[in-house]
């Protein structure tokens, strides 16, 4: 199996399926800003892109949609068939197993596309690129896309004890020094849930991506960041969150992964960093951040942080890298 092939075969299980429709967030925003606009969907043809058991699908036809086509690369649409047909829904939902770029559609254009591609950090796992092929092959012109906007945001946070139990816990394992693994651990991004108490700055966007006009190279960034302190503290990660809005519908919706947000599958992702930083409040970190698709696995992300703090207590210009795998 190539590393494709394991990805779809992750969806595969229930288990994944089970986590993100319970994940309430997620699941009430897209079925508002569906079933809230059925004047946008009434007799209209949508493309549902890695439907999984299609929730997304069967909420576009309550809505009034004449036709969705479901595009699921993995085995959990032999189970969201028997799903849409108990639903009574086999007249209006076509399902369609294969990838994105192999299908082909009954139709030339659609009206609609909609789409959960969002992974941890917004971008792990590049289902974005498909949703982009889609668009640029079949979405009409004037055509929606649900969701259309997202942003990805970067902050601070002091997390000394989570910090200890899951990167200085290799200096000493039951009296063994395994702290190589600690070298390797560091440079992998935990996805957690952080709470908002744990921050000490305000959040800076990295990203922002706008779904009806961006390319597969706006995924490939680099960006500045200024991240200005709220208090005297340390600072041993930053943190990425994302936010995702629904502005083509009649009434705009939006939700975000923020710590301060409610929770959501995605959680946050938490890069350590080597050595923390002592900030007192009003001072500025600033950096850069870089994120680009693994070369041997796109599915995979390689970040690179770099850091330039000057502060009363320390200075600090340091780069570190990350995988995101």
């Amino acid at each position: 199996m190539t590393s494709a092939d394991y990805y779809f075969d992750s969806y595969s299980h229930f288990g994944i399926h089970e986590e993100m429709l319970k994940d309430e967030v997620r699941t009430r925003s897209y079925m508002n800003a569906i079933e809230q606009n059925k004047h946008l969907f009434n007799d209209k043809i949508v493309l549902d892109i890695g439907c999984g058991t299609g929730i997304l699908s069967m909420f576009a036809a309550r809505a009034g949609a004449c036709k969705v086509y479901s595009v699921e690369c993995s085995s959990i649409i032999m189970q969201a068939e028997k799903i849409i047909e108990a639903n009574g829904f086999a007249d209006k939902i076509e399902l369609i197993r294969g990838k994105v770029e192999d299908v082909k559609l009954p139709v030339e254009k659609v009206d609609i596309i909609i789409s959960e591609w969002m992974g941890y950090f917004l971008l792990y796992e590049s289902m974005l690129d498909t949703v982009l092929y889609a668009r640029d092959k079949w979405l009409a012109p004037g055509g929606l896309m649900l969701p259309d906007k997202s942003v990805l945001y970067l902050c601070a946070i002091e997390d000394a004890d989570y910090k200890a139990e899951k990167i200085d816990f290799w200096d000493s394992v039951y009296g063994f020094d395994m702290s190589v693994i600690k070298d390797i651990a560091i440079t992998e991004p935990l996805v957690d849930t952080v709470e908002g108490k744990a921050v000490v700055s305000n959040t800076f966007p990295i990203l922002n991506l706008d779904l009806l006009t961006c390319t597969k190279a706006d995924c490939d960034f680099a960006s500045e960041f200024l991240l200005t302190c709220g208090r005297n503290d340390f600072c041993h990660a930053f943190v990425a969150y994302f936010e995702c809005a629904f502005t083509q519908v009649h009434k705009p919706i939006a939700f975000s992964t923020s710590p301060f947000a409610s929770y959501t599958h995605w959680k946050q992702t938490v890069f350590y960093l080597q050595d923390p930083l002592t900030v007192c409040a009003g001072e500025e970190i600033r950096g850069k951040i870089t994120c680009s698709p693994n070369s041997k696995n796109p599915r995979d992300l390689d970040i690179k942080i770099s850091v330039d703090f000057q502060g009363r207590y320390m200075t600090q210009k340091a780069t570190q890298e990350y995988r995101l795998r």
